[in-house]
């Protein structure tokens, strides 16, 4: 099983969502000033669509434009979305305080659980957050 560590050039295996949205440029803005995401690459497409890889202190994810046509559906689209994003922060309160406040919607309000501060929003393209970190005794 090819792992990225053959031959001399070693590559690091990641695993990074792409979050398909209904206006891609509006969402990478929204993760920018959000969750102070850095754009790594952009590509900007016909009609004001983008495609981008976003940097959160080095934790990477994609956002682009759905296109049904090759089966990369929004949230909005199929009604709501199949995964969940686990952001993990040191001020899990401030981020979620700063996305509720740039739009995203409450799911559940950050409390105590399982070991760990964390609260859910989704965010204003149906993508949903479980914002936290672990508590520290």
């Amino acid at each position: 099983m090819g792992t990225g560590r053959e031959g001399s050039g070693a590559v690091r295996c990641t695993i990074a969502p792409w979050l398909s949205v209904r206006g891609s440029a509006k969402a990478v803005e929204f993760y920018k000033e959000t969750f102070g995401a850095t754009e790594a690459f952009r590509l900007d497409g016909p009609g004001g669509s983008v495609v981008a890889r976003l940097s959160v202190d080095g934790a990477e994810f994609w956002v682009g434009d759905e296109s049904p046509e090759h089966m990369n559906f929004s949230p909005e689209t199929i009604g709501g979305g199949s995964v969940r994003m686990v952001f993990t922060v040191a001020d899990p309160d401030a981020v979620f305080a700063r996305a509720v406040g740039a739009g995203a919607k409450e799911v559940h309000p950050m409390s105590e659980m399982h070991g760990w501060r964390v609260g859910r929003v989704v965010d204003p393209f149906g993508h949903h957050w479980e914002i936290g970190r672990e508590v520290r005794e």
